[in-house]
């Protein structure tokens, strides 16, 4: 019987550099990892998957660098691979692994349901190994965490992230392809409809892969933010960071050009709000609301704004459920005039959006599944590419503190991004060719036999 052989075929103009490649074949093949060899000689490390094979027939994956077409035949059990992905000692108390996938270095964390940034679960350090560059340095901000319907003001702001921790289940690990599941389970906020909920988080990353891979299942859920219907959307976050009076994004670009509206009148009546019940008379305060007494003295606008919204965080215990309720509807009333006035014009950009320019350094732009942030000095740029479009993102470039976000929500935290949708993230020095980096991600190759 001759060996098996499959065919990788792109119909997208352009070279992919460690493209991952899943291939599956008839018979149980035995041992974790194989030898394929292209048509030119070049042999590649294929590692089998345990997950994905089934009785009679087994799965590999595979990366490969190539253009147009590549042939991989199957030649026999490899020993051990000349290189791979590796792991390293971990920095944060609550890692769960550090990876050098030979593209990325990265620190996925499990969090520690304390209430603060660096209690986050996610990817709470990330870069490319050759640039040598952190972009969440201080471990206060992560990648991937998932926040609404459940951090609404209707549901007294539950931040998933971190308020809850999550078990890591290993689904693959191998030198070409590392598979991680999370799992957890969303603390109970104001809403009888979002309390329980369970979630999982499925993160791929391969060998030397410029991009990696991510999809959230949520148990199914039907609410009301913003005044909207909103079943089985949420929002996913990723935050960087380089500090105060640095981006590293400084402009926002979506597939096509940018739809928008600047400025963010929730977060303003937010901080009007936390002023106000600060300064109201108070008896028998909560020991948690006394301690936010002392941290939001002076100017309100400098303060970090985690506590913004902490105050009214129906997790924290600073005040009781009902008051959280009255003074978030006076918020989201507010907000929701205030977002839909003449004056909040819609933009059609077509070049590329400064973000920090704008009023509260924040856009809300319209439906997209491409979308990038970049920085116009040293090229590094972030792509993102979803299966389904999110009808909507909130982008953040606040240079003050340094904070970017790319976030899949509508105004007034209303998430905007389907469950279930596959998130390709790619990073490098892409300001110039994002577009083509995004295709690329839209379309992978074809596998035939």
């Amino acid at each position: 019987m001759a060996p098996p052989t499959v065919v990788v075929s792109d119909v997208v103009p352009g070279r992919r550099v460690c493209e991952p490649v899943i291939f599956t074949v008839e018979g149980d093949l035995g041992g974790d990892l194989w030898l394929a060899r292209t048509g030119a000689g070049d042999e590649v490390t294929c590692q089998r998957l345990a997950s994905r094979s089934a009785p009679g027939r087994t799965t590999f994956a595979a990366v490969v660098t190539f253009e147009k077409r590549v042939e991989l035949t199957l030649t026999g059990p490899a020993g051990e691979p000349r290189g791979g992905i590796r792991e390293g000692r971990t920095r944060e108390p609550d890692a769960f692994v550090r990876l050098d996938t030979g593209y990325f270095d990265l620190e996925m964390c499990t969090g520690t349901a304390g209430g603060t940034g660096s209690s986050k679960w996610g990817l709470r350090h990330f870069g490319a190994v050759a640039e040598g560059v952190d972009l969440l340095p201080s471990g206060d901000n992560a990648i991937g965490g998932f926040y609404g319907p459940f951090f609404t003001p209707e549901n007294g702001l539950i931040n998933p992230p971190e308020h809850t921790t999550v078990a890591v289940e290993v689904v693959e690990r191998g030198p070409v392809m590392h598979h991680y599941r999370m799992h957890g389970t969303v603390p109970d906020g104001l809403l009888d409809e979002l309390k329980g909920k369970r979630f999982a988080i499925d993160w791929i990353f391969t060998y030397g892969t410029p991009y990696f891979t991510r999809v959230y299942h949520v148990d199914d859920f039907q609410t009301v933010v913003n005044g909207r219907s909103v079943t089985n959307k949420i929002t996913v976050g990723d935050e960087f960071e380089g500090g105060q009076g640095e981006l590293l994004f400084d402009r926002f670009a979506a597939y096509g050009g940018t739809r928008y509206r600047a400025g963010d009148p929730y977060a303003e009546e937010l901080v009007t709000m936390v002023a106000a019940t600060m300064a109201a008379p108070r008896r028998g305060a909560a020991p948690k609301f006394e301690e936010f007494r002392r941290l939001l003295t002076g100017d309100m606008r400098s303060a970090h704004w985690d506590l913004y919204w902490r105050l009214f965080c129906a997790w924290e215990g600073a005040l009781d459920d009902e008051e959280i309720r009255e003074r978030l509807a006076r918020v989201r009333a507010a907000a929701h005039v205030r977002a839909d006035l003449p004056d909040r014009v819609w933009t059609l950009a077509g070049e590329p959006v400064e973000v920090s320019a704008v009023p509260d350094e924040t856009i809300f732009p319209g439906p997209a599944s491409k979308t990038a942030e970049f920085h116009t000095g040293t090229g590094r740029a972030m792509v993102w590419w979803t299966s389904a479009p999110s009808g909507a993102f909130q982008i953040v470039q606040r240079r003050q503190s340094g904070w970017v976000n790319w976030g899949t929500n509508g105004e007034n935290e209303c998430p905007e991004l389907p469950v279930g949708v596959e998130i390709k993230t790619a990073y490098g020095m892409f300001r110039d060719t994002w577009a083509d980096v995004a295709d690329q991600l839209a379309t992978p190759p074809q596998v035939t036999r």
